[in-house]
């Protein structure tokens, strides 16, 4: 399933406005990738363990809103350089700094100004020197090509209204034999008509979640090998429809065709 962003400017100013207000909320104390909707707490709650956590500023673990912890499925390694798509308050980022060591770079790539301006207090709190935040979007990333190791992601592809273009854009800033990393809210059946047009239910994880099947076809389209699923977390939301929270991976072959 790709739906034309152009077409649905909605979606974007609503996944604006929800996480521009979840990062004033999370400055006063309080987080939550969907809101107070009944059956999200089990995808977000406990994602980190304490070792991940410990010593990071509290308000970057206050603002995880993601879904799994992809800094650790990605076994990023010291000296990469790592991009985390729609990096929000910057946990992820920070974790992934830890990893990559100061040989290595983190970037955080994020569209909400309150977001961003959340990150870089964290990453200024944190300490730490290298790590990027950029304004941008994940359907155009403002890197260069072939200039990243490693894109993890968390909880975020789910509200692009354009998950092909996020997907070759990912394959354009990977190098070859770059990972792919990230996780995700899957659909576990095919979604009514209803949900897909409510960009509110867009901007909670639920409205753009796809199935595992045009997960797996939109990453080999876009180029990527070896790509896998891996289910974490089963919930169900009331009224709306059953969901996985999973690992998604995938490779960037070494030798790129003329396809792609």
């Amino acid at each position: 399933m790709a739906t034309d962003r152009d077409d649905r400017p909605d979606i974007r100013e609503a996944v604006k406005d929800h996480y521009a207000k979840a990062a004033l909320t999370v400055l006063q104390g309080g987080s939550g990738c969907c809101g107070e909707e009944p059956g999200c707490d089990p995808i977000t709650s406990d994602l980190y363990g304490a070792g991940d956590t410990e010593g990071l500023p509290a308000a970057a673990v206050e603002a995880s809103l993601g879904c799994g912890n992809p800094t650790a499925l990605a076994d990023l390694r010291a000296g990469e350089v790592v991009l985390d798509l729609g990096s929000g308050g910057g946990i992820d980022v920070l974790l992934s700094a830890r990893r990559v060591g100061p040989t290595g770079h983190a970037y955080g790539l994020d569209m909400t100004d309150e977001m961003l301006e959340l990150a870089r207090a964290n990453r200024r709190a944190a300490g730490v020197t290298n790590v990027e935040f950029l304004k941008g979007t994940i359907e155009d990333i403002p890197l260069p090509d072939a200039s990243v190791d490693v894109i993890v992601s968390n909880c975020v592809i789910n509200l692009s209204a354009d998950k092909d273009r996020v997907f070759a854009e990912a394959f354009r800033v990977l190098r070859p034999g770059g990972r792919f990393a990230v996780s995700d809210v899957v659909a576990r059946h095919e979604l009514p008509d209803a949900l897909r047009r409510d960009a509110a239910r867009w901007s909670e994880c639920l409205g753009g979640a796809l199935e595992e099947h045009e997960y797996r076809a939109g990453l080999e389209r876009a180029g990527f090998a070896h790509v896998e699923l891996e289910p974490t977390r089963e919930f169900s939301i009331p009224g709306v429809g059953e969901f996985a929270s999973m690992f998604v991976r995938g490779i960037k072959p070494e030798a790129i065709t003329d396809s792609h």
